[in-house]
């Protein structure tokens, strides 16, 4: 039976204060985040109906987050190189789930010049990874001895979301050490905490912490360039261009029928492991009007005023299926960004290492979630006029992660 204290805020705080040594530093914003896990406890124990693995892998997520927040923290007093560090012209891939940003992602991650949070880091963070053992780092096992189990769990999930220590991570998972993302509306149903984060979190505080985070992680170990990626920037991407005014942000486009139905199978294989009662047609009638909304504020702040600095570039998802250098390639040049022999080659090789259905096929029904195609179109009937989105007529198929 599970210990309902452990979904408790004093009890996360006391093992992860454990777990570090006695660390009990939350840093600026250390009341957001209590509020923010205020929040999310209370919807896991009153919302999310969860079993007893659903419980445990809760319990070390809260865990998890807190000890690297401090870890974060803790580092950054006794390491004064953390605090110096500049982020330059960094890229974002933002748009909606399952739009080709994951692949896109590794892609250029593997050019030698870009650097990308890796699963790893991310995972343990504290001390900051080093050049000069980034390869070799022992957090790397640590890391790598946590995903069979997760494939054991759910055997599918590699189709639409493969996962590695040394592949790239995405800005949602970070954004747990601020306590405010969608990733737990996804993990879990908590749909309380969910209203917050859509409404009321205050979003800037996600940001002053990501800047902090990539400080952490660039430190002993730079690259030419930041490379980043999640949709999850939509809920923030007004504060996203306050932090990083210079920023270089690809934004993928695709038919929203087939971004919702594949999200909804997505969400409910995810929380299917930790809830024995996932309805599919609730995932998709709760997320589709909030993804929806999220979009349609990322539209509107880019549109809102100038961003001088900054550089926007769109990409359609059958353009990127069709050739996906070429979109790399196009992306380069809207960047103004280099592109080296050595960096080509090497997003040629991923590319050729990588192909469609590699990892397996991810098949969805709209159906199947309660979709009425016709319906997504006409609600999100701004955005597919806007940007010119055709119906995907070929079946409910995804070969390639999103």
């Amino acid at each position: 039976m599970a210990d309902t204290q452990e979904l408790e805020r004093d009890w996360i705080l006391e093992e992860a204060g454990r777990r570090t040594g006695g660390l009990t530093d939350l840093g600026p914003n250390g009341d957001i985040y209590l509020e923010g896990l205020d929040r999310t406890l209370d919807s896991l124990r009153t919302e999310a109906d969860l079993n007893e693995l659903g419980h445990m892998i809760a319990r070390e997520r809260m865990l998890l987050h807190t000890a690297n927040r401090l870890g974060y923290v803790d580092d950054r007093k006794t390491d004064p190189a953390i605090a110096t560090q500049q982020i330059v012209k960094p890229v974002f891939i933002i748009g909606m789930p399952r739009t080709g940003t994951t692949i896109l992602h590794d892609i250029l991650a593997s050019d030698p010049a870009n650097r990308a949070p890796l699963t790893w880091e991310t995972m343990f963070p504290s001390p900051p990874p080093r050049a000069e053992t980034f390869t070799t780092d022992p957090r790397i096992a640590a890391c790598a001895a946590t995903f069979p189990a997760q494939d054991e769990q759910i055997p599918e999930f590699k189709a639409i979301h493969p996962m590695g220590a040394e592949l790239s991570q995405e800005c949602v998972t970070m954004m747990g050490e601020a306590m405010i993302t969608p990733l737990f509306h996804n993990q879990f149903r908590v749909p309380s905490y969910e209203d917050w984060v859509d409404t009321d979190a205050p979003w800037s505080s996600v940001y002053e912490f990501h800047l902090t985070q990539l400080q952490h992680l660039q430190a002993h170990n730079a690259g030419d360039r930041w490379v980043l990626k999640t949709g999850a920037h939509l809920w923030g991407l007004d504060h996203l261009l306050e932090t990083y005014p210079d920023a270089r942000i690809v934004f993928t486009h695709r038919d929203p029928v087939k971004s919702m139905t594949s999200y909804a199978s997505l969400t409910t294989l995810v929380r299917g492991v930790g809830s024995d009662s996932v309805d599919p047609a609730e995932v998709a009638a709760d997320w589709t009007p909030r993804l929806r909304n999220v979009l349609m504020n990322g539209i509107h702040v880019r549109q809102a005023k100038e961003y001088p600095d900054a550089v926007f570039y769109d990409v359609l998802f059958t353009d990127f299926v069709k050739d996906q250098f070429a979109v790399v390639e196009s992306i380069y040049d809207a960047f103004d960004l280099p592109m080296s022999d050595e960096g080509a080659r090497a997003m040629k090789a991923f590319i050729d290492d990588n192909p469609p259905g590699k990892h397996g096929v991810h098949s969805y029904r709209p159906e199947d979630y309660g979709i009425v195609p016709d319906q997504i179109r006409a609600d999100f009937a701004e955005y597919v006029h806007h940007f010119g989105l055709p119906p995907e007529e070929k079946p409910g198929v995804d070969t390639m992660p999103g």
